[in-house]
């Protein structure tokens, strides 16, 4: 644990509480060659785990149906704390999550349909209660993140 995380660690309560306001995350793969590779990704998170859905086939689905290790991260920046000498001594106040953890592609057909379901009310509220249509819950990728390991810091 960095030795900033000792004091400024978020709570359980605070992590979720980000995980499920955030609109935004960035999911870590790696590559086949073994260099890293991160995109910025809608996302759920529901019953302890992160959903992200996209296209069926693409560099990421290729990455995590090679090596399921991934990370997450989650960010936001709060304001700027402008020191009193000089801009070096200005402090970002931000929260942030970090997520490590394994990463499948949901393949259940009615457990992919309610993750979707959840996206669309979380993403687009006025479009929440309509059926989707049948070619479009199966020829969406829908990303499966359980988490092993999560931390939460904080700078205020």
């Amino acid at each position: 644990m960095q030795n900033r995380m000792k004091h400024f660690q978020l709570t359980k309560e605070e992590i979720d509480t980000l995980l499920q306001r955030a609109d935004i995350g960035r999911f870590g793969t790696v590559r086949g060659d073994g260099y890293p590779y991160v995109t910025a990704m809608h996302f759920l998170y529901y019953n302890g785990t992160i959903y992200m859905h996209g296209l069926p086939k693409g560099l990421k689905i290729d990455n995590v149906k090679d090596n399921p290790k991934v990370c997450f991260e989650v960010d936001e920046l709060l304001g700027l704390q402008p020191g009193e000498g000089m801009a070096c001594d200005t402090e970002a106040i931000y929260n942030s999550v970090v997520v490590i953890g394994t990463a499948h592609i949901l393949e259940d057909i009615p457990y992919k349909r309610e993750v979707l379901n959840r996206l669309v009310e979380k993403y687009t509220p006025q479009f929440a209660g309509k059926e989707l249509p049948e070619n479009m819950v199966k020829g969406t990728a829908v990303i499966e993140l359980q988490i092993k390991e999560c931390t939460g810091k904080y700078h205020k």
